[in-house]
């Protein structure tokens, strides 16, 4: 028996509870819930809300649904140091996460409680679950490669930060995980990114790493300098043990063909995990599904809302029980950080009930409606994945947006599209991206038809290195920040062309 198997051990109790999703989710979420409810009866928002007579979900349903505009006085005042505003006591740490809010940045808190009740309790599971479907691993034989971000002084207020979720965790994180984790946390929390990356594959080229984690495109980042470094063709003529990628942040589609290829190990494994600076939330549970197990004994009560009422001034909101698999939501959460009814900007898709698994199918502002053809995240990562496998494709990165009406009267979508492997052609790969997207989206199909509302697409081949460049002229690279995929506007595709001519 390895080492791994004896600590695996103590996991055992964990995943017998996550059995528990499947018979006991409404009791467990309702749980949950008073939870919250109880321990923020006094703070501000509390007392406001009327948090101590709420007995049951039937009284808490009565707050109003927020975004980070409405709270965000709240949080300001948190990060100056007022106490029980949102949260019992003074919360320290504050995710700074670019999104759906008009500000630049969003500052999301981070409780002491949600950072143990919430977060590691994420990445704890994630091995967890791991293990159990993997029950011959090694994991514990060498080390984790951990990709993080960095922070800053909050408001120069003592032992108080801001900065990416990531480096948050890992400047907080049990002292005995360093001893089972690369790089040093002072290369960890480097601020300037391409110093981060060479550091990086200087310091983990000769340790024995067994498993990765953080987001596809940085990693990728970082995988490409230790190849460079080295000379190896593959990481695993680097890191021979190597078994398991944790990936979050960004959809793993368009990069899944570029890992194969530069870890072609028969033994690697992938695992989505989907941890928010909001908050952790799903865990995919299976090796062989996508999708992902909502985590509902967490310090998180979830809601939703049908994506087609989003914008309604009443839109009917939902628990848990309520939903239905295959339908558009966006979510809703409140969690012991301090966010109440909060509207995260994602939208899921349930993919069954008890236990509840779900994809992620975008976000609630990243989406192409321009002409009522509803064009998702989910649904373009799909229309590539077809595109690529068709031509021999591979896709680095992409954003899209449309063209509402050109010289000749034409309106189209455009694709702006950075491939680490050309296809055929780019004119073949333009015509089945095409017809993929009008058999997964009838709406799009509807709005083709005949090409009078909405002509064929357009592709246009972005430069190497042009999406690395536009985040950094943006001062964005490296953390949690992200290629907007699909905009309704051209805000983003414009500067982008722009940096590619």
């Amino acid at each position: 028996m390895n080492i791994t198997q004896l600590i695996d051990r103590i996991f055992v109790s964990r995943r017998k509870q996550i059995e528990k999703y499947s018979t006991n989710a409404e009791e467990i979420q309702n749980g949950v819930l008073k939870k919250l409810v109880d321990a923020a009866s006094s703070t501000e928002w509390g007392r406001r809300y009327d948090f101590k007579n709420i007995k049951d979900y039937s009284g808490f349903d009565k707050q109003p649904v927020q975004v980070y505009d409405d709270v965000k006085g709240y949080i300001d005042r948190m990060r100056h140091g007022e106490k029980d505003v949102l949260w019992p006591g003074t919360v320290k740490w504050y995710a700074k996460s670019s999104g759906t809010t008009n500000d630049k940045s969003k500052f999301i808190p981070v409780s002491a409680d949600g950072l143990k009740k919430i977060h590691y309790r994420g990445g704890t599971d994630a091995v967890a679950l791991y293990l159990g479907e993997n029950p011959q691993s090694n994991f514990f034989s060498g080390k984790g490669l951990i990709l993080g971000g960095s922070h800053s002084p909050n408001y120069n207020l003592k032992d108080s930060l801001v900065g990416d979720l990531s480096a948050i965790l890992i400047q907080n994180v049990n002292p005995l995980v360093n001893f089972i984790r690369v790089p040093s946390k002072k290369i960890a929390l480097l601020s300037e990114f391409e110093e981060k990356v060479e550091r990086i594959a200087s310091s983990t080229i000769n340790k024995n790493v067994t498993n990765i984690s953080g987001v596809p495109s940085w990693m990728l980042a970082v995988i490409k300098r230790i190849l460079e470094k080295t000379g190896a063709e593959t990481l695993d003529q680097v890191w021979p043990n190597l078994e398991v990628f944790f990936h979050g942040g960004v959809c793993f589609t368009p990069y899944r063909e570029q890992y194969k290829s530069i870890i072609p190990s028969s033994k690697m494994h992938y695992m989505e995990t989907y941890n928010a600076s909001e908050g952790f939330f799903g865990l995919q549970n299976s090796l062989s599904d996508p999708a992902m197990l909502l985590m509902i004994d967490y310090d998180v009560f979830y809601e939703f809302i049908p994506l087609d009422e989003l914008e309604n001034e009443h839109p009917n909101i939902i628990p848990l029980w309520g939903v239905e698999v295959g339908k558009n939501y966006a979510m809703v959460i409140s969690t012991s950080c301090g966010l109440w009814r909060y509207i995260i900007g994602d939208t899921v898709k349930f993919t069954q009930k008890n236990p509840y698994k779900f994809i992620i199918t975008g976000r609630t502002k990243h989406f192409i409606n321009a002409f009522g053809e509803e064009l998702m995240v989910d649904n373009a990562e799909k229309g590539l994945q077809v595109a690529c496998k068709e031509t021999g494709a591979q896709v680095l990165e992409y954003s899209a947006a449309p063209v509402f009406m050109d010289a000749n009267a034409k309106c189209r979508h455009q694709w702006l599209i950075e491939f680490s492997k050309m296809p055929d052609s780019v004119e073949h790969f333009r015509k089945v991206l095409d017809k993929a997207l009008q058999s997964i989206n009838s709406d799009y199909e509807a709005k083709r038809h005949k090409d009078i509302t909405l002509q064929e697409l357009e592709i246009i081949v972005a430069r190497p290195g042009l999406f690395h460049d536009w985040l950094k002229q943006k001062g964005k690279l490296g953390g949690q920040h992200k290629i907007p995929r699909l905009s309704n506007n051209r805000e983003h595709i414009e500067s982008m062309l722009k940096l590619n001519s």
